[in-house]
């Protein structure tokens, strides 16, 4: 019985992870590489008569962001043949690049809030003795994405940047082929309601642990003769 490779794939999924996925894509090809930025804030200073800077603590915890490329291309399923090559020969490999895009977007923007942003910004033009706006322009949540690559790896993730290079299209001018450069920043707070990413979170946080534990097993023989005291 063959095995098949795990696959990465990004996840959008609601509040409740029991009701309805909106947005599953699933990586054609996995990436070959993976960028990840940590970066360390920089220690606080004090708040004395004679600032100092305290090296030993930190103004907030590290921050951590990815960046892969995904690929993708129709030439699969159009040799596949039957019911499989229905939609890559009518879009091409455009319902993937829609799905990831719909991830970057606000799942809705309901005409309340339409009309709260024009108000705003139509008084914001009017002039400084003009009314003040009912209410101020409104924030629309982005979408929750966990990031799952391999059984030790899932993570709530919101993108950041998005790169399309279309790179062959077919006769409809749909693309078939692209590669897709995406940007990822860890949510290490998640919202109070989101039960689900503070779980992958913890998680992923739980793994990384046991895999430092078991490195500390491996060179525990040699801490003798590294560690002088």
């Amino acid at each position: 019985m063959a095995l098949f490779p795990l696959r990465g794939v990004l996840v959008e999924y609601g509040a409740n992870i029991l009701g309805p996925i909106p947005n599953i894509v699933i990586f054609q090809f996995n990436p070959e590489n993976m960028t990840r930025t940590i970066t360390i804030p920089p220690p606080p200073a004090s708040a004395s008569a004679r600032p100092r800077v305290e090296t030993h603590a930190a103004a907030a915890p590290p921050s951590e962001r990815f960046e892969i490329s995904a690929h993708f291309s129709a030439a699969d399923d159009l040799g596949a043949g039957g019911a499989v090559s229905a939609i890559p020969r009518l879009f091409g490999v455009g319902p993937q690049i829609a799905a990831l895009e719909k991830m970057v977007y606000p799942q809705s923007t309901p005409g309340g809030l339409i009309g709260a942003a024009i108000d705003a910004i139509g008084a914001a033009l009017s002039g400084p003795g003009s009314t003040p706006p009912t209410q101020p322009v409104p924030r629309v949540p982005l979408p929750r994405i966990l990031f799952i690559w391999g059984p030790s790896r899932v993570l709530p993730v919101t993108i950041t940047s998005m790169s399309i290079s279309e790179q062959k299209y077919d006769r409809l001018l749909n693309p078939v082929q692209a590669e897709v450069r995406i940007g990822m920043q860890v949510s290490s707070q998640a919202p109070t309601d989101d039960a689900v990413g503070e779980g992958a979170y913890k998680y992923t946080q739980m793994i990384k642990d046991t895999q430092a534990t078991l490195n500390l097993a491996k060179v525990i023989e040699f801490a003798v003769d590294i560690i002088p005291f």
